[in-house]
């Protein structure tokens, strides 16, 4: 793989092949002469001068041969990043700096513990639920302080990981799901066989899980605690009772933004099926179908079971005080 500028356009036709010829100097400082089609990329890719792009060389008997695979997005993608990180300093102050340190933190056990224990072949959702619970307590108290608030959050965070953990596993089991809905599965169990892909959905249906809970417990815990504030006479029932109404909201909202971001991430598969002939039932029970349909309905279970548990445990803490 090499890395390149486009340095001028030489030739281009504008049809269904979306042919351009380019000169391109690579890294290495050498010039190169390239054709760009539909046909060899599979993607609708339109350079302009200037354009930093990615290369492949090929062998094809006594044949090298460059073709452009995509363009270079690293650079930009960096400039994003610092954007994200100077509005989240600026708006967040020291709570912004230290939720970028736990995402950080999360990374480096996603990259450093799971993945390479997935490799080894290791079971994916008991390695999943072993790291959350060092990702749960480090991130909630990184991002929310040592406090009564954050503990009751972290408590309710992992008691309703492990019911929706389990929930999961029941699921995908009676759906009889396989792992094998994306083309990315099939490479990876081709490279690796010892693998285990049902195992590998269940964990990404639970990191995924993970991040939208952190929201909910803190969010509920953290209500009992201001109505606690504002009434010390407020009981357990009516602490829950008044805290449970605005959970309801929570549930509301964070179901529907279940639902959207899904739905988002999987816009171009939806689109397939829009004016599919074929039954609704037997659409929804495609592999690629269905995978999403369980990630959506397991993560909103989880998030409603998760609003009455944190409001339940932090309203008798509130209330023994």
């Amino acid at each position: 793989m090499f890395r390149g500028e486009v340095t001028e356009i030489l030739e281009e036709k504008s049809d269904n092949n979306s042919y351009q010829k380019l000169k391109v100097r690579l890294d290495t400082g050498e010039d190169i002469v390239v054709e760009s089609t539909f046909l060899e990329t599979g993607k609708v890719l339109e350079f302009k001068r200037g354009n930093q792009v990615l290369l492949q060389k090929l062998q094809i008997g006594e044949t090298e041969k460059h073709i452009i695979t995509d363009y270079y997005r690293a650079n930009f993608l960096i400039f994003l990043f610092i954007v994200f990180v100077v509005l989240s300093v600026l708006i967040g102050k020291k709570y912004g700096f230290y939720s970028i340190l736990a995402m950080g933190f999360s990374f480096l056990v996603i990259f450093k513990f799971i993945l390479p224990q997935i490799v080894y072949g290791r079971n994916p959702v008991f390695i999943t639920v072993l790291a959350s619970l060092f990702i749960i307590p480090v991130t909630f108290y990184l991002s929310h302080g040592f406090n009564k608030k954050t503990h009751i959050a972290v408590i309710s965070t992992i008691i309703t990981l492990v019911v929706t953990s389990i929930i999961t596993a029941v699921s995908v089991n009676a759906a009889h799901l396989t792992g094998y809905s994306s083309d990315e599965a099939m490479f990876l169990q081709i490279g690796n066989q010892s693998i285990n892909m049902k195992g590998i959905l269940l964990a990404g249906i639970v990191i995924g899980f993970l991040g939208v809970l952190d929201d909910v417990t803190v969010s509920q815990s953290s209500v009992v605690e201001q109505l606690k504030k504002s009434n010390k006479n407020l009981s357990t029932l009516e602490l829950y009772s008044s805290a449970i109404k605005v959970g309801r909201d929570h549930i509301s909202s964070m179901t529907n933004t279940l639902v959207l971001v899904y739905a988002g991430a999987s816009l171009p598969l939806l689109l397939l099926f829009i004016n599919n002939p074929q039954p609704f039932g037997q659409v929804i029970s495609m592999e690629l179908i269905a995978d999403e349909i369980v990630r959506t309905l397991v993560g909103s279970i989880g998030l409603i079971l998760a609003v009455p548990l944190t409001t339940l445990i932090a309203s008798v803490v509130s209330d023994t005080e």
